[in-house]
């Protein structure tokens, strides 16, 4: 997955520039930072590629670290954020100090790991007791997925190596690791031709808990023990 993000680092950002892409960060932004209860301290964004959530926790006044396995990523994001601590690393084995992190961060990177229990007991590890976690990732049983899927049978796209979660596999991801206070919300209801995003933005605002399981966006947050 690094070789594969290596090759698209230089048109990644292009999609946040359309209409559909400017909706949904703004969207998820809002999902992921309603449910961040930290206002301040130390984060780090796992998986942080070009540095999109990275500049925004450093918008918020965090001291961020942003880590990512695409060299090629990394470098669009430290063109971006000068001072910034950006570095090429494994989420497998963090290379930071036990409760290191009041918060951990983590935003479409858990769809391209193949050992996601071994990922969460590293984000343990890190965090602070009374730290925080928020993972959000595509949901495997909305219709965006299955688009996705399908135009991926044909073009190559990163969704052609994801996997996808429910919001009830992160929240049991997330327990099973032993942490508490665990919730879960989703965004994004109508596919991505939808021409009216401002009734789409009211519903995502409306529905975001109740009716998670048909979000195309899903995010869980947890607290360390």
């Amino acid at each position: 997955m690094a070789e594969y993000f290596d090759r698209i680092a230089h048109r990644y950002d292009r999609w946040y520039e359309t209409g559909t892409g400017r909706y949904v960060d703004r969207t998820e932004k809002w999902l992921i930072f309603s449910m961040l209860r930290s206002e301040g301290g130390r984060a780090l964004d796992l998986g942080c590629g070009t540095g999109n959530y990275t500049a925004e926790l450093h918008r918020r006044g965090f001291y961020v670290v942003g880590l990512d396995a695409s060299e090629r990523m990394l470098e669009i994001a430290r063109k971006k954020l000068p001072s910034v601590r950006f570095i090429h690393g494994d989420a497998y084995h963090l290379p930071f100090p036990e409760e290191s992190f009041d918060v951990v961060l983590s935003v479409t990177m858990f769809e391209f790991i193949h050992r996601p229990e071994e990922v969460v007991a590293e984000i343990y590890r890190v965090l602070k007791p009374g730290g925080e976690v928020i993972i959000g990732t595509m949901n495997g049983r909305s219709l965006w997925f299955l688009f996705k899927r399908i135009k991926s049978i044909f073009t190559e796209t990163a969704y052609r190596y994801a996997r996808f979660y429910t919001s009830g596999e992160l929240e049991r991801l997330l327990l099973s690791s032993g942490f508490r206070e665990v919730e879960s919300a989703g965004v994004i209801f109508f596919p991505s031709f939808w021409p009216f995003p401002a009734l789409a933005e009211r519903v995502d605002r409306k529905c975001y808990r109740k009716c998670r399981g048909l979000a195309a966006f899903v995010a869980v947050r947890g607290v360390k023990d």
